[in-house]
C-alpha cells in the first residue's frame, strides 16, 4: 500500500528521495553542454532558452515531491494519520481495496500512487444525499481528482482570472503546464464545487448553532453592501425547428439562399439574463473608507435573495460581527435588499451592535434628477433646481426637498413618474437612509461604491460577455472561484476545503433557503 511509480502504473517503485534527485541531476547533466551551446552560439536565444530551463527544473521539482510522497506514504505515522483518516469520514465507509491512482504535479509530471479508495455503505446513502467515496493516502495531502493541490490552485485560480477557459489552457501552457481545455474545466468546476460543499457545510452548521464566531472584525466597523449583476443562463437543449428556404413568388429558390449541403445546428437552447446576487463585507476607517491592507469577505450565488441573506447573516456570525463597533448597511433601494436587513441582523445575532442603514447617495441624487425630469423642463429650468436639491439632500435635508418636489408637483396629479420618485425618496427618508450629514459625522460610508465595483470585477469582467452563456451549475461555481480570487481568500478557503473534504464526502452543494423577507415594502423605481 502506498507505493508510487513515475514510468507508469507498471514501473519500478520510488525507494528514495536521493533516487529521484540523482535522476533529476542526471538529466540535468545532459542538457547542460547543449544550452551552453545554444547561448554562445545566439545570445539572443535567451528568452527561449530560460523557458526551457525553468520548464526542465519544474520537472526536477515534481520529481523531488514525488520522491518525498514516496517516502512520507511509507512511515508508520502517515499510515496511522490515514486510518484515523477513515475511522473518523462523516459518512460510513466499506473496508476498501487497493486502486492506482494517475496523478498530475504541478509541473507536468504523472505520478501513479496506489491508495486505499473506501466506498460509501448503502446505508450512508439512505438520507437521499450523494456521497462520495474516499482515497485514504490522497486524502492526507489534499489531492483533488488526479491533481495534486498545489495544480488544482494554478489551474482554477487561472481559470478564473482569464476571460475564457481557453484563454486560461494558453495562459497555463506559457508558464509550463500543458493541459487540454477539457481538463482545465473539470479541475475548475471540481475546485469550484469543492468550495460551494464547504460553504453549505458551515451555512448547516450555523443554522444549527454550531458555527464557531471568529474575531476577524472584533472591535471594527464594518460594511455590508449588496446588488446583484446579470448573467445569461442557458435552459435545456431543444430541437431547432427546421428553415425553410426562401423562394419567389413562382417558388423557385432564390440566388442568394444559403446552400442545401450546409450544415446546421440540430439543437438550438433559449437564453436568459437572471440576476446573480452579491455582498462585500469589509473593515472601514473613522472616515468611512475600506481600511487599507485589510481583506474583505465576497460571497455571491444564483439561489435567490433569501439565500444571500442567510449567507449573509451566517458571514457575519463567522467574522464575529456581534462584538463590532457598529455595522452599516449601504445599498441602492432594490427593495429585496432593505426588505431582508432586519433578519439578517436576528439571525446574525448581531443586534446589540448599532446597526446603520444607508441608502447609497448617488442613487437618491438620482431620483431627484428623473423627479425634475419627469415634469418636463428644460435642462437651463433643471439644472439649478438639482443642484439646489442635491446639496440640500447631501445635507440630510431630504424633508425640504421632498416637500419642494412635492409642491412643483401639485400641479400634476397624473404625473405618476414624478410622484413615483417622490415616493422614493419620502420612503427610504422616513426610513432613516437619507441622513447624510449625520452619517459623515459617525465616519461611516456614504455610497455603495464597493459593491459597484465588486459586481464589475467579479461577474462583469467574467460572467457577462457578448455570446457567452452558463449553465447554472457551472455559473454558481465560477462565481464562487471568482469571488475568493478577487477577495485574496483564496489559499484559506482552499485549505479549509481540503480539510472539510478529509472527512465530508457529501456532494450536494445547494440548499433549501429559509425565508428571510420582513414586510413587503412598495416596488418602486430602483
Amino acid at each position: 500500500m502506498g507505493a508510487c511509480r513515475v514510468d507508469g502504473p507498471t514501473g519500478p517503485t520510488i525507494e528514495s528521495v536521493e533516487e529521484m534527485v540523482g535522476r533529476f541531476t542526471s538529466e540535468l547533466l545532459m542538457l547542460v553542454p547543449g544550452w551552453k551551446q545554444r547561448i554562445s552560439a545566439d545570445a539572443g536565444q535567451l528568452e527561449p532558452l530560460e523557458q526551457e530551463v525553468h520548464a526542465a527544473f519544474a520537472r526536477g521539482a515534481d520529481l523531488l515531491l514525488a520522491g518525498l510522497i514516496a517516502v512520507v506514504m511509507q512511515q508508520p505515522e502517515f499510515a496511522a494519520a490515514s486510518e484515523q483518516t477513515r475511522a473518523g469520514f462523516q459518512q460510513p465507509l466499506a473496508r476498501g481495496r487497493e486502486r492506482t491512482i494517475r496523478v498530475r504535479l504541478l509541473g507536468g509530471l504523472v505520478l501513479w500512487v496506489a491508495s486505499l479508495y473506501c466506498a460509501p455503505l448503502p446505508r450512508s446513502r439512505q438520507s437521499g444525499e450523494a456521497v462520495s467515496g474516499l482515497y485514504v493516502e490522497l486524502a492526507q495531502f489534499g489531492f483533488g481528482k488526479g491533481v495534486t493541490p498545489g495544480l488544482q490552485s494554478r489551474v482554477a485560480r487561472q481559470a478564473a482570472l482569464c476571460p475564457s477557459l481557453e484563454m486560461a489552457r494558453q495562459e497555463l501552457l506559457r508558464s509550463g503546464v500543458k493541459l487540454d481545455v477539457k481538463t482545465v474545466r473539470r479541475i475548475t468546476y471540481q475546485c469550484g464545487e469543492g468550495l460551494l460543499r464547504l460553504r453549505k457545510h458551515q451555512l448547516l452548521l450555523w443554522r444549527a448553532g454550531k458555527l464557531p464566531a471568529g474575531t476577524e472584525v472584533r472591535g471594527k466597523r464594518v460594511t455590508v453592501q449588496i446588488d446583484g449583476g446579470r448573467t445569461k443562463i442557458r435552459g435545456a437543449l431543444r430541437p431547432k425547428p427546421p428553415q425553410a428556404e426562401k423562394t419567389d413568388a413562382e417558388g423557385l429558390i432564390i440566388e442568394n439562399a444559403p446552400g442545401r449541403s450546409k450544415k446546421r445546428p440540430a439543437q438550438t437552447f433559449d437564453a436568459d439574463w437572471r440576476e446573480p446576487k452579491l455582498v462585500t463585507i469589509f473593515v472601514h476607517d473613522e472616515q468611512g473608507r475600506m481600511v487599507k491592507h485589510s481583506q474583505a469577505t465576497l460571497e455571491g450565488t444564483f439561489l435567490g435573495p433569501d439565500a444571500l441573506a442567510e449567507l449573509v447573516a451566517m458571514h457575519l456570525h463567522r467574522l464575529g460581527a456581534a462584538e463590532a463597533l457598529s455595522i452599516t448597511f449601504a445599498s441602492d433601494g432594490a427593495p429585496w435588499i432593505w426588505d431582508r436587513i432586519a433578519k439578517m441582523v436576528s439571525a446574525a445575532k448581531v443586534d446589540q451592535v448599532k446597526i446603520h442603514e444607508v441608502l447609497d447617495c448617488c442613487h437618491a441624487v438620482h431620483h431627484i434628477s428623473l423627479a425634475l425630469a419627469a415634469l418636463g423642463l428644460t435642462e437651463a429650468q433643471r439644472m439649478p433646481l438639482y443642484r439646489e436639491h442635491r446639496k440640500l439632500l447631501r445635507n440630510g435635508q431630504w424633508r425640504r426637498v421632498v416637500e419642494e418636489l412635492s409642491e412643483l408637483a401639485a400641479d400634476e396629479p397624473d404625473n405618476a413618474k414624478l410622484h413615483t420618485q417622490i415616493a422614493y425618496l419620502r420612503k427610504h427618508g422616513e426610513a432613516g437612509r437619507l441622513s447624510y450629514a449625520h452619517f459623515r459625522s459617525l465616519g461611516i460610508p456614504l455610497g455603495s461604491g464597493a459593491i459597484e465595483s465588486s459586481i464589475r470585477r467579479v461577474i462583469n469582467l467574467r460572467l457577462k460577455s457578448n455570446s457567452m452563456f452558463w449553465g447554472e451549475p457551472h455559473a454558481e461555481t465560477m462565481l464562487q472561484v471568482r469571488a475568493q480570487v478577487i477577495s485574496n481568500r483564496w489559499d484559506q478557503r482552499l485549505q479549509e476545503m481540503r480539510e472539510f473534504t478529509r472527512r465530508d464526502g457529501r456532494i450536494d452543494w445547494k440548499w433549501q433557503p429559509q425565508d428571510m423577507s420582513g414586510k413587503s415594502e412598495p416596488t418602486l423605481a430602483t
